[in-house]
């Protein structure tokens, strides 16, 4: 068994990387905001995001290897290379639910890093899987390291992309999840070696290095065209806010001293207009991302307030905060049902979700609700 000697074209690498640093940007930001979207809109964009990122690390992985030079014919399985590129974009798909449809805490966005790391890998090893004439080969330690290196760059990507909303960061965590799909790339690459194959496998058609670059190059037009396409956002950000430096918009909170109304307003939206709550019409306030939900009798209303800033405003005015993610009015609510050493609130309305109360704040909240007339408690 002869080891192939392998070379690399150092444009076509660094393109690779060009490609991978775009797609992070696009993916990442196209992500921005949806807490204030319909549900249809969130599973749109993240549908278009889970495209762009699971198509830039295919994209990156098969410009690198069009640069890879051996001494001999080789050609791609067409079956096999489709199924790296979906594998990809279905795994970074799961994450980005993980991550816009589940409370955002910080395991949950660990797990979303590390499932986006998993993908990478994935996609790399189907994609390798897919050389005809030739095969690669690898070592114990080179699986290992890449491996390692996937998982702990992509939760770092995404811990900092993720952890506040900002264009900083999502700057940022765009130049991590980068060097998360070169690294995993080269570093796996330098561990593999590739030696001869006498015949062709049956699995699929198979296609050049000229039909695959022609895909490549296809995917890649559409990745940098989506690029230009948000970062038009950022630009009409700018040009919109010229003396200030506008963070993102998710951390964006108005002043309520400016309210044209009495007293504290909640600011809410509703089908696209901005009304003012009282709190004395609000039952239940909940964290969404870096959002709330605020629940009145009859509506379920967006508010632009994170669940810190609602908790600083709110329980001065007499909310009780129940659970990290939960502020509720005790005036709304009609029983106290506790459940070991945690428990949860009910409201009277049928259609509001019960608040759950955490371990540390139970014995505030029972007390604070006995004295409450009106409340019921059970055990």
């Amino acid at each position: 068994m002869t080891i192939l000697e392998a070379n690399h074209d150092a444009f076509l690498v660094v393109m690779s990387c060009i490609v991978a640093l775009v797609a992070g940007f696009t993916g990442l930001s196209l992500t921005r905001d949806l807490s204030r979207k319909p549900i249809l809109q969130r599973q749109i964009s993240i549908a278009l995001a889970a495209i762009a990122l699971g198509g830039g690390i295919w994209s990156m992985h098969f410009v690198a290897m069009l640069g890879l030079d051996l001494p001999i014919l080789f050609y791609y399985d067409a079956a096999i290379t489709l199924v790296s590129a979906l594998t990809a974009i279905l795994i970074v798909g799961a994450a980005l639910v993980l991550l816009h449809f589940v409370e955002r805490t910080p395991r949950v966005i660990n797990a979303a890093g590390a499932i986006v790391g998993v993908g990478i890998l994935g996609m790399h090893y189907i994609g390798m899987a897919g050389l005809q004439l030739c095969r690669a080969i690898y070592t114990p330690l080179g699986l290992v390291f890449s491996s390692v290196v996937a998982i702990f760059l992509c939760i770092i990507a995404f811990r900092i992309a993720y952890g506040r909303r900002e264009n900083r960061n999502i700057f940022l965590g765009t130049i991590c999840f980068a060097v998360a799909v070169c690294s995993v790339h080269f570093l796996a690459m330098a561990g593999t070696r590739f030696v001869a194959e006498p015949s062709l496998s049956e699995f699929g058609p198979t296609m050049s290095n000229e039909v695959l670059a022609l895909g490549v190059i296809f995917t890649s037009f559409i990745i940098f065209g989506t690029f230009l396409w948000v970062s038009v956002t950022y630009l009409v950000g700018n040009v919109s806010t010229p003396d200030a430096e506008m963070p993102d918009a998710e951390a964006e909170i108005p002043d309520t001293a400016s309210l044209p109304l009495q007293g504290l307003q909640i600011p809410c939206e509703r089908d696209g207009t901005r009304i003012f709550i009282s709190p004395a019409d609000v039952a239940l306030v909940r964290a969404d991302g870096h959002y709330t939900q605020v629940y009145t009798e009859q509506d379920r209303l967006f508010c632009v307030w994170p669940i810190t800033e609602a908790t600083k405003r709110l329980v001065s005015t007499g909310f009780l905060q129940t659970h990290r993610s939960y502020l509720v009015n005790p005036h709304k609510v009609s029983r106290f049902e506790r459940q070991k050493d945690k428990g949860r609130c009910i409201f009277a309305m049928d259609d509001l979700p019960p608040a759950p109360v955490s371990r540390s704040k139970l014995k505030l909240v029972q007390d604070a609700l006995s004295a409450q007339p009106g409340a019921v408690h059970a055990n």
